[in-house]
């Protein structure tokens, strides 16, 4: 049965939407193919209608998922509200790319390497966006520095089995990127 190009450019958007809840939950060696299409509703045989390769997924779906991470949009409130969270915290699947999958991205392949760097500038860039009112000298260390904060926050609150220290993690982290960014009194 033939599939019409709309639904494969549909079929192909619900594998990527599959594969980036997977691949945050479970890492990216711990999904398999089936697996990505089986959840998305598809025959493994018509994987490879959409994709070359696993690899190629992976790459595809790094950069897929970071395009479209627009939570909390400039508003820098708006994003640490969500960010360092209990709820982002205990929500990989749904969570940042970058928190769930950054330590497994250095074992792949370079295009997967390729898409999360164009991800974490565009993250900078985001960041920066949001900092309008630090001086342009400085923005783009504190976008840099917010960012990795943020990031480094969530991995370790979602690392450890003490749920106060996690909490404190999160909260502590939040506070000192206000301090840092001379938010704190905007709010």
């Amino acid at each position: 049965m033939k599939v019409s190009r709309e639904q494969m450019v549909e079929n192909r958007r619900r594998i990527l939407d599959v594969a980036s809840r997977l691949f945050r939950e479970k890492g990216f060696d711990a999904v398999s193919v089936s697996e990505v299409m089986k959840a998305a509703g598809l025959t493994h045989g018509g994987f490879y209608g959409h994709f070359n390769s696993k690899d190629d997924l992976v790459a595809e779906t790094v950069g897929y998922v970071l395009s479209n991470d627009t939570v909390g949009g400039r508003d820098l409130h708006a994003y640490l509200d969500f960010y360092l969270s209990p709820g982002h915290r205990d929500n990989a699947a749904d969570g940042c790319p970058t928190a769930g999958l950054a330590a497994d991205i250095r074992h792949q392949t370079p295009a997967v390497r390729a898409a999360m760097t164009a991800g974490i500038r565009s993250q900078i860039e985001r960041g920066m966006e949001a900092l309008a009112d630090i001086d342009p000298a400085d923005r783009r260390r504190v976008a840099i520095g917010s960012w990795a904060a943020m990031v480094g926050a969530v991995i370790l609150a979602r690392a450890i089995d003490d749920k106060a220290l996690s909490d404190e993690i999160l909260e502590q982290t939040r506070a000192w990127i206000e301090a840092a960014t001379g938010s704190a009194s905007a709010r």
